[in-house]
């Protein structure tokens, strides 16, 4: 996976800047900023490359500080973004950064995401909940083609095997695992949960 650091440099200018105001990420992570949280959020470049699907559209729910919402609209300037969060001040922090930066394909939003209008290509969610839980509020805003993209750690085979149920009540599963490490001395795996209505 291949993504250029320097072409980040201005966002990641922009973003410790908000994160002087707004505690988006804690301080000791100021650092891994782009190993942790760039870096990774880029990771669905590895789904994009194996399904190459018709993307125009893209929703990430409970984007927190921007991740993977504000890296994917950077890298993907064809598709509509919508970063959504109920935390008001991190909106705020995403908008500064969006203007700063002239993001025009981003969409921050406030807001709960069972609230939202419209269907979505494509759906991320990192670090927000339990994948059976966050499934309850991903899936039924996929369009019929649409992919749920769900960033996990390790322990991610506990979380597939209790949202089954779930899975099975809206027709969906999992059709791939994309393993990926951070770029960091500490081995640190990652993983793509890749599920699509069945």
């Amino acid at each position: 996976m291949e993504n250029n650091k320097v072409f980040y440099k201005s966002y990641m200018e922009c973003f410790l800047e908000e994160n002087s105001k707004v505690n988006l990420i804690s301080k000791n992570d100021e650092k891994y900023l782009w190993e942790k949280h760039i870096y990774d959020s880029l990771a669905i470049s590895l789904f994009f490359e194996k399904y190459s699907p018709t993307a125009s559209t893209l929703l990430d729910i409970g984007t927190g500080g921007g991740f993977p919402s504000v890296p994917i609209a950077l890298k993907y300037p064809d598709i509509k973004v919508v970063a959504v969060d109920s935390i008001a001040k991190k909106i705020r922090a995403i908008d500064s950064i969006k203007a700063k930066l002239n993001i025009k394909n981003l969409e921050p939003i406030c807001s709960r995401v069972e609230n939202l209008d419209g269907k979505f290509d494509v759906i991320t969610s990192r670090a927000v909940s339990s994948l059976k839980t966050i499934c309850e509020y991903a899936l039924p805003k996929l369009n019929s083609n649409g992919f749920f993209v769900a960033y996990k750690s390790k322990k991610y085979k506990e979380e597939i095997e209790e949202a089954s149920s779930v899975l099975k009540k809206y027709k969906f599963e999992i059709i791939d695992v994309i393993e990926y490490d951070l770029p960091l001395e500490e081995k640190i795996d990652r993983n793509l949960i890749i599920i699509k209505h069945k």
